[in-house]
């Protein structure tokens, strides 16, 4: 069975950073390239970041390039988000996805509010 756990959201002020993370188990994880999403209140879910199953190339949304870097660790089945100068707009939900399968975790929540 697939598990994919996030962690590390939480309450920051704008301009603060945070960083995600998400273990992975039941699944062979550095086959997948992973991506991280999020959704916002009353919105649909938007795309983030993504890096290749080697962690060798990474892609990320207009509204967060130069500001988050994704990251990965194969040997802890763990991909990572790092988040800097984060701003209102970035409040979310935050969840990893193996990319092409259907598996999604829990979520982990950030906020940023003064």
């Amino acid at each position: 069975q697939v598990h994919l756990v996030e962690s590390g959201g939480g309450l920051v002020q704008p301009g603060q950073s945070l960083r995600l993370s998400c273990e992975a188990s039941g699944i062979a994880f550095g086959a997948y390239a992973m991506d991280w999403y999020r959704q916002a209140p009353g919105q649909q879910r938007e795309w983030v970041a993504k890096i290749s199953d080697t962690g060798r190339t990474t892609h990320y949304a207009d509204s967060v390039k130069g500001r988050f870097t994704i990251s990965r660790d194969n040997a802890k089945n763990t991909t990572y988000l790092q988040m800097y100068f984060l701003k209102p707009e970035d409040t979310a939900v935050y969840y990893c996805h193996p990319s092409i399968t259907n598996y999604w975790g829990q979520g982990t929540q950030v906020t940023v509010s003064s």
